[in-house]
């Protein structure tokens, strides 16, 4: 590939703002054509978009610049992709129906001795994938069930949780809670692409990637089923083989009304995240068909249940084991509570229960041997790296769970935590009293009790309890980003359990938007923190100083700090009250294309 210089600087200086607003404008068009079911329509903008150059840029973008995972190589041993190689990689980007082996490589699966295996793409094929996904994504946003919730734009584990308990809460209710074996692994092929219905250039190109085989270490194997998990338009795939099942479940058990009690029946609640899922329902009977059902419906896409992880259970009452059931970390059940007991729920006072989502046993597990394991590896380092390698866990795993009702838990863990950590002092000075340990490795806050940190410093470990409890909204309905509802969408994003109180601060004194280049923060954007003054220049580390970016926004305003070049590209300043909006993504009075 080429090394010029001037390709380096053509790619950081291309028109982002422009080449945004036309793949969405084509997006957004696929999205309102696939609803009202024109699907010439759609097969012409898919069309028009994987032919887009502006497309085929931000395609390589996100793989080759926005992607701040490890750097990981496919079979051809490329890492990273320089600025200089990115344009002529975009140039030469087409759907060809050509596709390299993929690598395989194995992670541990949590809480059990089995390896997930992985299968990785080399960099050419990851930016094919992500631009035929940002052809299909659009079309299959339109039409994608409301309860299906995993690796979807616009929605989370959280809500998946929520419309859970909105399900449950006012009754009791059993629960088929189910699991498919090796989803990915075993999807039919020819299953998967008469389901999918692309054009067939597309159907082409997808059967080249899932044909494509696998190295592992020195041998070539042949795939004969599934999506290897590791590719950008796998997760969008395996959504698609279980699309449908929401719906064949309601149809089999339609909603029946009468005037005589008990002559109402509610269809089931079917809610899925990925290859998980929970379907919900008063009579025990209606749980049991809908399990035969369900394994009929996957046979012919080549799946079935996971006998080890598939059980009937019941939310209130001890079924099969214990009352309640595991859903995605947390467990999912209702509490009996004397009808004259003080609780604050007049609902729970008269019904006699009461719900609850709590941290699941096995997750607080494998989070107190997380910590545990981190302790352990830093016996003689200092203080100060063993509190930086421990904050990042202990709020990562308290913002997921913030949504539930975790507040014992989190006091809990808290006092484990502390015990662990005294009893990693104490061995450090084997010879000093606990007094002594105590005065050298904590420090006393008015307010905050005892706080684990060096002497000198403002650098503290943080603790599990002062996490705030945060009730997760669920997403209305099928709405989805495509929509163009940006007011919407950009409002949620500073409300979700795993925001930070100064990120959610940043987000509504931007009013959703990234500072440099104008656009709002979609799902899936990468958002970095700069110092609009930069440390090195004596800027503050106040809030004041603050501001949130997209990756590559930070990457391009990074380079230019290095370069003197302030006063060629200024920060946006922040919008007036009444003035028009800077947004490229925001939708116009009228038409399909954003304002």
């Amino acid at each position: 590939m080429s090394t010029d210089t001037s390709l380096m600087y053509g790619w950081e200086t291309l028109p982002w703002r422009k080449l945004e607003r036309s793949v969405f404008k084509l997006q957004k068009r696929t999205y309102r054509a696939a609803r009202r079911g024109d699907t010439k329509a759609v097969r012409q903008l898919q069309r028009l978009l994987c032919k887009s150059r502006a497309a085929k840029l931000l395609a390589v973008r996100r793989v080759t610049q926005d992607n701040r995972g490890k750097n990981t190589a496919g079979v051809d041993g490329v890492k990273t992709v320089p600025p200089a190689e990115r344009l002529e990689m975009a140039d030469t980007l087409t759907l060809k129906a050509k596709a390299s082996p993929v690598r395989r490589v194995y992670i541990p699966k949590p809480g059990t001795d089995e390896r997930r295996p992985l299968g990785i793409p080399t960099m050419r094929d990851r930016a094919t994938q992500t631009l035929v996904k940002l052809a299909l994504e659009p079309e299959w946003e339109a039409k994608f069930e409301p309860n299906s919730y995993g690796f979807r734009p616009g929605r989370s584990c959280w809500d998946a949780i929520q419309a859970i308990f909105l399900s449950f809460h006012r009754k009791p209710k059993y629960v088929l809670d189910a699991d498919i074996a090796k989803c990915f692994d075993r999807i039919n092929h020819e299953e998967l692409l008469k389901k999918v219905g692309a054009s067939p250039t597309l159907r082409r190109q997808l059967r080249a990637w899932l044909k494509a085989g696998y190295l592992d270490g020195d041998q070539l194997f042949p795939t004969e089923a599934g999506t290897p998990q590791g590719g950008t338009a796998s997760p969008l795939l395996a959504n698609i083989a279980l699309h449908g099942l929401e719906t064949f479940i309601r149809e089999r058990f339609p909603e029946r009304k009468g005037r005589r009690k008990g002559e109402y029946q509610a269809p089931p609640n079917v809610i899925r995240y990925a290859d998980d899922f929970v379907v919900l329902h008063e009579k025990r009977e209606v749980v049991e068909e809908c399990q035969r059902l369900i394994s009929e419906w996957l046979k012919p896409m080549g799946l079935e249940l996971k006998p080890s992880k598939t059980r009937i259970t019941h939310t209130l009452e001890a079924v099969n084991g214990t009352p309640g059931f595991d859903f995605l970390g947390f467990t999912i059940r209702l509490f009996p509570c004397g009808r004259n007991n003080s609780v604050r729920d007049a609902h729970s006072r008269a019904t006699g229960f009461s719900p609850a989502i709590k941290p699941s046993k096995a997750s607080v597990r494998r989070h107190v041997c997380r910590l545990r394991e981190i302790i352990d590896r830093h016996r003689g380092s200092p203080q100060e790296a063993l509190i930086a390698e421990l904050n990042p866990v202990i709020r990562g795993w308290c913002s997921y769970h913030a949504a539930g009702v975790s507040s014992r838990t989190f006091q809990r863990i808290g006092h484990t935590l502390f015990r662990m950590l005294f009893a990693w002092a104490r061995r450090r000075h084997a010879k000093k009293g606990k007094r002594w340990v105590a005065r050298k490795y904590w420090r006393l806050a008015e307010g905050y009790g005892w706080e684990f940190r060096p002497a000198g410093s403002e650098y503290k470990l943080y603790k599990h309890e002062f996490t705030p409890i945060v009730r997760h909204v669920k997403v209305q309905g099928d709405r989805s980003p495509f929509d163009g509802d940006w007011v919407y969408w950009s409002s949620r994003q500073g409300r979700y359990p795993g925001v930070m109180p100064w990120l959610a601060i940043l987000l509504k004194r931007q009013a959703g938007k990234c500072r440099y280049c104008g656009l709002y923060f979609r799902d899936g954007d990468v958002m970095e923190v700069d110092h609009m003054i930069p440390k090195s220049a004596g800027g503050p580390r106040a809030l004041r100083n603050l501001q949130l970016l997209h990756g590559h926004c930070h990457d391009r305003k990074s380079a230019e700090d290095r370069r003197g070049m302030h006063d060629k590209h200024p920060i946006p300043e922040e919008r007036n009250e009444g003035e028009p909006s800077r947004s490229v993504l925001e939708p116009s009075r009228g038409g399909d294309t954003p304002a």
